[in-house]
Order: C-alpha cells, then structure tokens, then sequence
C-alpha cells in the first residue's frame, strides 16, 4: 500500500465533497438555523437522533448546545433520543426496532420543537419514522443525509443531503454542518 497516495486520495476526496457541500447546500442551511432559532425563541427545542455513527453525532450535537460551543453562555435547550439504554431497549423490544425514535418523539416533543434525524443513507426506517412522528406532533422535521437522499426526502424539510456516496465523507460534512448549526444559534441567539 502506497500510504502516501492513500494520505492524498483521501484528503482529496474529503475536498472535494467540501466544495460540492459549500456550493449545494447554503439554503438548506440558513433554513435550518432559521427553523432552530424560532425553535428555542418559542421555548422549544432541538431533538437529535440517528443510528450508530449518526447516534454519536446526535449526542455530539446535543451536548454542544446543551453545554456550551464556542464560550460559556445559557444553556439552549436539546437532546438525543440515543442516551436512554432502557427506553432504547423497551421501544425495540415492546415496539420494535423501527419505532425506536416514533415512540421518544410522541413523549417528549411538543408543537415547535425541531427534530433532526441523521441518516447517511437517508433510509433509516426509525429515522423516517421519527421524522413522521414529528410532523404529526406540530414538530420541524429537519435531516442530514447523504447520497441522493434516499427515503427521508419527503419527511424531512429543511434536508441537508450531503453529495456524497462514500459515507465517511458524509458523516465527516455531517459534524461540521452540525457544528456550524451550534455556532450559528449561539450568535443568532446573542449568547456569545
């Protein structure tokens, strides 16, 4: 193996993809940050979820707003609904594993909220049917996916679909537009 060449191919890569995401998806963006900022002014809140890589980058982005991002502030209400072992393993057992994220969003989100589902395929079935479930809770149904969207296409809006069919890249554009979106609503919300 040439390490050298692969050091360089994936850097390559991963640049490209920048610039394909930089250039396509500005507008879902500021939609998005839109969406989240009326979101918290209203006294709601952000609902993060997605499986494995995606479930991380959730508890990742939960924790940014919760805690803090660039410097100490109040707090902006959010959460993942991929923490809580014993609901995870009571909606898949009692629920089934598809309705893993339906069930927390019908409990703990209200009209106003904005749910973020996170999938790199774009067809998680718990994901869509989070996103189903918040729509029909009065929530934003908001999404990261990647490829061509995949099946959450008609259930997420705003949708940052990464152009990308390599999923560590699109995983790699998720952080950082997740990462954005935290910076974003500290100055949107003049907490910094």
């Amino acid at each position: 193996m040439d390490l050298n060449a692969f050091f360089d191919a994936e850097l390559d890569e991963h640049a490209a993809v920048l610039t394909a995401t930089r250039d396509g998806l500005r507008g879902p963006f500021e939609r998005l940050v839109a969406a989240c900022v009326d979101a918290v002014r209203g006294g709601g809140k952000i609902v993060f979820f997605g499986n494995g890589g995606s479930a991380a980058d959730a508890q990742h982005l939960a924790t940014e707003l919760t805690v803090r991002y660039v410097s100490d502030r109040a707090p902006i209400a959010a959460l993942a609904l991929t923490t809580d072992t014993s609901a995870l393993t009571a909606v898949g057992n009692d629920f089934g594993f598809d309705r893993l994220f339906a069930r927390q969003v019908e409990a703990l989100c209200r009209p106003g909220d904005v749910c973020i589902g996170i999938s790199t395929s774009g067809n998680s079935e718990n994901v869509i049917q989070g996103l189903i479930a918040a729509r029909e809770r009065g929530c934003g149904a908001a999404g990261f996916g990647g490829r061509d969207g995949g099946r959450m296409t008609p259930h997420a809006d705003p949708f940052l679909v990464v152009p990308s069919a390599t999923t560590s890249r699109i995983q790699e554009m998720h952080i950082t537009l997740g990462q954005m979106l935290c910076g974003a609503l500290e100055q949107e919300l003049g907490l910094i």
